[in-house]
């Protein structure tokens, strides 16, 4: 069985900067891994805030540069090695994470150097986790051209991450499917903004991945108070059945898919 932690549900400028909604991103446990997705502000203190030990993950995976997505991955990246004791583990990022720019570089060379490897995706790249579990990155349109999402093949069905992005023809083919997609919808229905995923941009894609079920994560400070009422309106637009995600809510994803709330 499949168990996502939603660490943090806030995404955007704002949201990061007041912590309206916790930015620590995703942690996925399925039979024999562990995995964080966007480590943003505060992912080591609210996982270990919802009993998760850092120490134990095995792959950490980073849709783009931008601070809500990386910010705690170096701390992370020395608790999944024992502070370096331990070359273990896998880190896995856009280019504009792994290689930074001529001025700039979210990872240093030294905490790449402590996980057993580092990789650079760009969409359509499929590389395994553990010797068993593919992955495949996905193409996003944002300000961080290199940006990806996640397709996550795992024991019980698939579960695929948009990452940060805008509507476009062909970003719902590479999730098809997905089990569960996690959808980033940083604004409400009437309030779209270039880069970003809306309420009716999630209902276009969401109809066209046809998933067993939905979440959306990664709330703009004008999202966060409307989610449960976007989430409504886009299940009745879709019939597809979707959710808006909870610091510290839980999915379980066996037979059937469970949502146990804080």
């Amino acid at each position: 069985m499949a168990k996502l932690t939603f660490i943090g549900t806030g995404g955007g400028r704002f949201a990061t900067i007041l912590q309206k909604r916790s930015t620590g991103g995703i942690y996925i446990a399925d039979r024999g891994i562990l995995i964080h997705l966007d480590p943003g502000p505060g992912a080591l203190v609210r996982m270990i805030g919802v009993g998760l030990d850092p120490t134990q993950t095995d792959a950490i995976l980073v849709s783009h540069c931008h601070p809500d997505h990386y910010n705690d991955a170096e701390i992370l990246m020395e608790a999944m090695t024992m502070g370096g004791k331990h070359r273990r583990g896998v880190v896995v990022g856009s280019h504009s994470v792994l290689n930074g720019s001529t001025d700039y570089s979210p990872l240093s060379n030294y905490h790449l150097s402590l996980v057993r490897e580092a990789k650079a995706v760009r969409p359509g790249d499929e590389f395994t986790l553990k010797e068993w579990y593919k992955v495949k990155a996905t193409p996003t349109r944002h300000s961080d051209e290199t940006g990806v999402g996640f397709k996550l093949h795992l024991n019980n069905g698939i579960i695929s991450y948009t990452g940060d992005t805008e509507y476009f023809e062909g970003l719902a083919r590479p999730h098809q499917g997905a089990r569960i997609l996690v959808v980033c919808m940083t604004r409400p229905r009437g309030m779209r903004i270039p880069f970003h995923l809306s309420a009716e941009d999630a209902v276009q894609l969401i109809q066209e991945v046809q998933p067993e079920f939905a979440i959306l994560t990664h709330l703009g400070m004008k999202a966060i108070p409307l989610a449960a009422e976007q989430a409504t309106w886009i299940t009745e637009q879709t019939g597809v059945t979707t959710i808006a995600a909870k610091d510290s809510m839980r999915i379980y994803a066996g037979d059937t898919i469970e949502v146990k709330r804080k």
